[in-house]
C-alpha cells in the first residue's frame, strides 16, 4: 500500500527509456571497439582499406539509433 505511492508510472517509463538507450549506448562502444581496433590495424597494413573501415565503424551505431527510437517510443507511450 505505501509502495504504491512511491512508484509511479512517469517515474518507470523514465526508468525504462533511460535503460533502452543507456544500454544501447553500452553496446555500441563494446561493438565499436573491437571493429575499430582490427580496422585499424587493417589500414596500417594498406591504406586502400580506409573505405571499408568506415562501413565497419557506422555499423554498430545503428544500435543506438535503435535505442534512440526505442526511447522515444516508450516516452510516447507515457503521454
Amino acid at each position: 500500500m505505501v509502495f504504491e505511492a512511491l512508484i509511479s508510472t512517469n517515474g518507470l517509463v523514465a526508468l525504462g527509456a533511460g535503460l533502452a538507450l543507456g544500454l544501447a549506448a553500452i553496446g555500441t562502444g563494446l561493438g565499436q571497439k573491437e571493429a575499430m581496433a582490427a580496422a585499424i590495424g587493417a589500414i596500417s597494413e594498406d591504406p586502400k582499406l580506409f573505405a571499408k573501415a568506415l562501413i565497419f565503424a557506422v555499423i554498430p551505431e545503428t544500435i543506438l539509433i535503435f535505442g534512440f527510437v526505442t526511447a522515444f517510443l516508450i516516452m510516447g507511450m507515457a503521454q
